[in-house]
């Protein structure tokens, strides 16, 4: 792995998949050797596409593929779980979609088996690997003690019970696809939350639409989150300290530039422009941490994403 690119395996064959296959091409760590799917036209047609030589119309013949180092399951959410194990069964690195699982106790299953087998497993929540969101955490000592984070994450979707995002047996809902990248941020910046509250709107089938959520944390600061499908939302951040404070542009959780403002005096601006989506940048990680052998990652932990999926469920339990 250390002599010539990563050879990836892709599960799923949607938007992420294609944005991450896309995205891999700007860089030298690794290539797309293989791709799976539930069918076999699927794969064809996604490998066609791409020039991928191998196309499999299976999850399991991708998770058993001798050509294949790493595999990146990009498939519906409830299937993230079983296609992670199936991975991680023959032996192989992973890494996973976000939302990692649709809950904590899959998630926790993951991570056991990963530890058990001494395999490298991580949640793909790009944003932690890109430059503004490394040079963000740099910077955090000099904000004092963190008072507040806001973050929204909100998109519009016609109202179509078969789309991905409206149904519920394909793990439909705001919170599970929009509202992950406020939480983690959260996460990332003031931990686990001792309290949780949220209060929901549903959408025409039942699942959450629209999710505003509050966190409080022993140090006393505060988290407001949201996120909906119905509206095209600032998507922008900040992180607010009792020394200074940091905006941070909409979509905070793509490759954005951020203003770091004192307290008093002017506010100094950092621009981050970006070549492709952004998830290169994660791709560059996974081959650096397997190249040094590691099991995962310090940017994105998997203890951190347990906690994660366990704050997520808090959510969905303390709803108004």
């Amino acid at each position: 792995m250390t002599d010539k690119p990563l050879r990836w395996g892709i599960m799923g064959t949607g938007g992420i998949a294609t944005s991450f296959a896309e995205d891999l091409k700007l860089t030298d760590s690794g290539v797309v050797a293989a791709v799976g799917s539930r069918t076999a036209e699927s794969a064809e047609a996604f490998a066609d596409q791409r020039g991928i030589p191998t196309r499999h119309s299976s999850y399991e013949a991708l998770a058993n593929d001798p050509d294949v180092d790493i595999v990146y399951v990009a498939t519906p959410h409830p299937l993230h779980h079983g296609n992670a194990r199936l991975a991680l069964e023959a032996g192989k690195p992973v890494l996973v979609e976000k939302p990692f699982t649709m809950n904590a106790e899959e998630a926790r299953d993951l991570v056991a088996l990963a530890r058990e087998r001494n395999l490298f497993l991580m949640e793909a929540m790009w944003t932690r690997f890109l430059p503004h969101i490394r040079h963000i955490r740099e910077l955090l000592p000099s904000l004092g003690d963190v008072v507040t984070v806001t973050a929204d994450h909100g998109q519009w979707f016609a109202e179509d019970p078969a789309f991905r995002l409206f149904a519920p047996e394909l793990g439909g809902g705001a919170l599970l696809d929009l509202g992950i990248y406020p939480v983690s941020f959260a996460s990332m910046v003031l931990g686990t939350p001792d309290r949780v509250a949220a209060m929901v709107t549903p959408a025409f089938t039942g699942v959450d639409g629209q999710t505003s959520m509050l966190f409080g944390y022993a140090s006393g600061a505060q988290a407001v989150l949201s996120c909906t499908l119905s509206a095209v939302s600032p998507t922008t951040a900040a992180i607010v300290g009792t020394d200074a404070r940091i905006e941070i542009d909409g979509p905070f959780y793509a490759p954005a530039s951020f203003t770091l403002i004192p307290r008093e005096g002017e506010g100094s601006r950092f621009e981050y422009l970006d070549e492709g989506r952004g998830l290169r940048h994660q791709a560059d990680e996974v081959a650096r941490l397997l190249a040094a052998g590691e099991t995962e990652s310090a940017l994105m932990p998997l203890d951190e994403t347990v906690s994660i999926m366990t704050t997520m469920d808090r959510v969905l339990t303390a709803v108004e």
